[in-house]
């Protein structure tokens, strides 16, 4: 129903939210998890294997003219600040264009990107391609997140968005031993196996590009941009195929909405939105991203270099202590995802990052009195991430619902570059030469640093945090092109 004479844009009332909501799970939810959601795996995979392989590009006979302390230095930097400007560009464009648009191009650029840097053939040019290889994953973070939190049901939102999130974890698993195997000159000579760590992400993007054709657009960005008979239609697909899976029609969707359609947002009114509407909100958001930002740093800046120099491990066995502590934090969202739905967002984004804070301060003191082992070292940092992890994926969950529809991939964007920049940049000013001395105190230091922000967010939340649970995103803030029910026009 619409009033096309309304200034601004006509005005329509649609049910569409609250029928998305009250789906079932079924074979669509999954191809969204599938064709969206798999790409962290990718994330986890570059940003591991740069990691690792940075030693072998440094040597002789790679084919690539570079220190080690350029791929992990200016080439992580630029991959950190790709990250964060392609984030604020494409979540602004995603807003503003939808998210299906925008899901495609982030990842095309990421597949060309990456392609392109297995066959770099000098430093700049692989300081280039890193830069623009971050650029699309930063997009990729607004464009699905948004997109995830707008089509999975209000019931299943949080541990799905959690498990997502946490997969980036699986990708720095298949990271660490695909780079035990690519560095392996018995298998691939020099200057080809790395190459082939970052082919085989491209051929990896090209699957779950394949499968991201099928994913529709969100119909809550439809209904608000002038697209309100199209995804009727979507949905109206959907509810059929649906009730065909299950065998029983669904119940019957109750709650309406009325909006007054426009085009576009602009960064004036995001920015008030954000920042004087939802004040507490924001404090929120900036506290848990840059608290786990700080902690991961903390822990795995130095990792490898601790293992090393406190514990005689060899530098070519530190990829295998690295995959272990990788699952650790993916098993943190896998088994905690679920509580957040029903225990609550408030008592488990604090309850996470509390806890995780707190055994981060008692692995420092046990690192300093010269109590842990590399096994045991090990099994302290598996121990704080388990719990890190599933609060570092709530971050990206409670910046993506607790914003109106209009401004999310933005809010999405803007926290996620603060925290990011904070850790890639300030985080590795701070602790590299605190985990590089040599000296117990100096590390020690650095872990009390991460798990002191921890605990500082864990605080922020237990005060500001929203219980969003098993609300509607329209209920946890009202869109901003949301009308009175008695503005609208005739049904």
């Amino acid at each position: 129903m619409s009033d096309a004479g309304a200034p601004g844009g006509p005005t329509v009332t649609t049910r569409i939210p609250a029928r998305l909501d009250r789906l079932p799970w079924s074979r669509w939810h999954w191809m969204i998890v599938i064709g969206l959601g798999t790409v962290w795996i990718l994330d986890g995979l570059e940003v591991t294997v740069v990691g690792n392989i940075a030693s072998r590009l440094s040597e002789d006979g790679s084919g690539l003219a570079i220190t080690d302390a350029q791929v992990t230095g200016i080439a992580a930097a630029l991959y950190v600040a790709g990250a964060c400007s392609g984030a604020l560009v494409f979540g602004w464009l995603t807003d503003r264009f939808g998210r299906k648009k925008l899901f495609m191009i982030t990842l095309a650029v990421y597949l060309a990107a990456t392609a392109l840097t297995a066959v770099s053939f000098s430093a700049w040019w692989f300081f280039l391609f890193r830069f623009l290889t971050g650029f699309g994953i930063g997009g990729e973070y607004a464009a699905i997140n948004s997109a995830i939190d707008e089509l999975i049901p209000s019931k299943y939102r949080g541990r799905v968005d959690l498990i997502i999130n946490g997969s980036f974890w699986l990708g720095a698993v298949a990271g660490s031993l695909l780079s035990v195997i690519a560095l392996n000159t018995d298998i691939f000579p020099k200057d080809i196996g790395w190459r082939l760590t970052f082919a085989l992400g491209v051929v990896l993007g090209f699957v779950i590009l394949l499968v991201r054709r099928h994913v529709p657009e969100s119909p809550r960005w439809m209904f608000i941009h002038g697209q309100d008979a199209a995804a009727e239609k979507l949905v109206d697909g959907v509810e059929e195929e649906v009730e065909a899976e299950t065998g029983r029609p669904l119940p019957p969707a109750e709650q309406e909405i009325t909006v007054r359609q426009r085009k576009s947002i602009g960064f004036g009114l995001i920015a008030r939105t954000v920042f004087r509407s939802y004040p507490k909100r924001a404090v929120l958001g900036l506290a848990l991203f840059i608290g786990q930002a700080f902690l991961y740093n903390a822990v795995t800046f130095g990792f490898g270099s601790i293992l090393v120099k406190f514990f005689d491990v060899s530098s070519g066995a530190t990829g295998y202590y690295f995959a272990v502590i990788a699952f650790c934090n993916f098993l943190g969202p896998l088994f905690l995802g679920r509580l957040f739905d029903t225990v609550g967002r408030r008592p488990m984004i604090a309850g996470t990052y509390l806890t995780s804070g707190v055994l981060l301060f008692v692995t420092a003191w046990l690192f300093q009195s010269g109590s842990l082992t590399a096994a045991t070292m090990t099994g302290c940092w598996c121990l704080v991430l388990f719990f890190a992890s599933a609060g570092a994926s709530s971050a990206y969950l409670t910046v993506s619902e607790i914003f109106p529809m209009e401004t999310r991939a933005m809010a999405i964007a803007f926290f996620y570059a603060v925290g990011t920049a904070a850790g890639g940049i300030t985080g590795p000013l701070v602790f590299a030469d605190l985990t590089a001395s040599g000296v117990p105190g100096d590390t020690a230091l650095a872990f009390c640093i991460g798990a002191a922000l921890m605990v500082a967010a864990g605080l922020v939340a237990f005060f500001f945090a929203v219980a969003a649970e098993g609300q509607s995103l329209e209920d946890i803030a009202t869109p901003l092109s949301a009308q009175e029910k008695e503005n609208a026009g005739p049904n």
